[in-house]
């Protein structure tokens, strides 16, 4: 069911561009669709900005929602202008192409500036008829990096599902009765999907969609986004990984936990030990101006010095392979980065994930995941949940 999008938000032409914004999707697949109007329209419209206003070309099926829930100044229908295309040009298949040229041409405009994931097909047919376009070099939008308290507040609820998640997924995993090495819930083996499911039931009593929920146990675990298949076992590593929408909001939380149900071996300790440690080690280094390539690298150097190295083989990586964190909010990943591949400054009042791994086929994957806003001095943490993973 439709809903509206009411945080009031900023909205800033493309950095670096002198011409306007221009957008052809839909607000599912598109962040900065959603960000724009601050609507949610599940269909693919035309988007806009001129002259510091912003406009849609929507159907009649959008048309009265849109004009009265949206943050858009003026709302178009969608009718007049294929009408108007018809009439234009008899003699040729009319689409968003043909109807983003009318309406250039309605208000005096021959330049746009379009996302790197505009449609190429479109854009091949704006050019054709005489629009120009520039690719954003980057964000279309470089203001959605920096969060409002608003969107903060909504990033928390989002990470608050996560923890209803995790606590559905704790509880099975606490009551589920050790057999050998089997664990099983309610007279069967639990699964992968078993969590999976009570996790999403979870999200969905608080309001969130969870999709691509991972629970991975054992070397599945290894390959970072495994979203896990098949019985979990116990005296395993388990990585869980949530990171649910929000359905009202559209705003994202994202948190990881590793657990193990039964008693772990010192190994086992020693990996999710050392996995801690890093993510805290992080933590304390995030503020306003820090680069995130140093915050990597502080976590590459915390996993060196307790011995676990990272090795990369034709048949695949071990240790630690992926990067520190990502920017979070309308996309599960956005800017900023932080990575050892990009030098990438922390601006006040960004919102990131802190999330180091280790992966060792035959020990297991740790993986834990915390989310925070960069503030002047320091970090403030975002989402909340224990970390207490052994489960005996």
């Amino acid at each position: 069911m439709p809903i509206t999008y009411q945080l009031n938000l900023r909205i800033s032409v493309p950095g670096n561009s002198p011409s306007p914004p221009l957008l052809y999707t839909d607000t599912t697949r598109s962040p900065d669709a959603l960000y724009f109007g601050q609507v949610t329209i599940p269909d693919p419209f035309i988007a806009f900005s001129l002259r510091g206003k912003k406009y849609a070309i929507v159907s009649a099926l959008e048309f009265g929602r849109v004009r009265k829930t949206s943050d858009f100044d003026s709302v178009l229908p969608l009718e007049e202008y294929l009408r108007r295309a018809r009439v234009f040009w008899p003699e040729r298949k009319i689409g968003p192409a043909e109807v983003i040229v009318l309406a250039a041409q309605d208000y005096g405009q021959r330049r746009f500036t379009v996302p790197e994931d505009f449609p190429a097909a479109i854009y091949q047919k704006l050019t054709g008829l005489g629009l120009e376009l520039a690719i954003a070099d980057g964000p279309l939008f470089p203001s959605r990096e920096i969060k409002t308290p608003t969107e903060i507040a909504a990033i928390r609820e989002g990470n608050h599902c996560s923890a209803l998640g995790f606590a559905a997924a704790e509880l099975i995993l606490r009551t589920a009765k050790v057999k050998g090495r089997q664990l099983h819930h309610r007279g069967k083996i639990l699964t992968s999907e078993t969590l999976k499911f009570a996790i999403e039931v979870a999200c969905l009593e608080a309001g969130a969609v969870s999709a691509n929920t991972i629970v991975a146990g054992g070397d599945q675990a290894c390959d970072p986004h495994e979203r896990g298949t098949g019985p979990l076992r116990a005296q395993e590593l388990i990585i869980i990984d949530i990171f649910p929408r929000v359905t009202r909001t559209g705003f994202h939380g994202d948190m990881t936990r590793t657990f193990l149900r039964g008693r772990a071996n010192e190994a086992q300790r020693g990996l999710v030990d050392a996995v801690r440690s890093a993510q805290i080690a992080a933590t304390k280094s995030i503020r306003a101006g820090v680069n995130g390539r140093f915050i990597h690298n502080l976590v590459v150097q915390e996993f060196l010095r307790r011995g676990f190295a990272t090795r990369h083989t034709p048949k695949g990586s071990t240790g630690f392979f992926h990067s520190t964190g990502h920017g979070l909010g309308l996309a599960v990943h956005e800017m900023p980065k932080i990575s050892g591949a990009v030098d990438c400054l922390l601006p006040e009042n960004a919102v990131v994930t802190v999330e180091p791994g280790l992966y060792y086929p035959g020990l297991g994957g740790c993986r834990i995941e915390d989310v925070v806003q960069v503030t002047p001095t320091s970090s403030r943490l975002l989402s909340r949940y224990h970390y207490q993973w052994e489960l005996t």
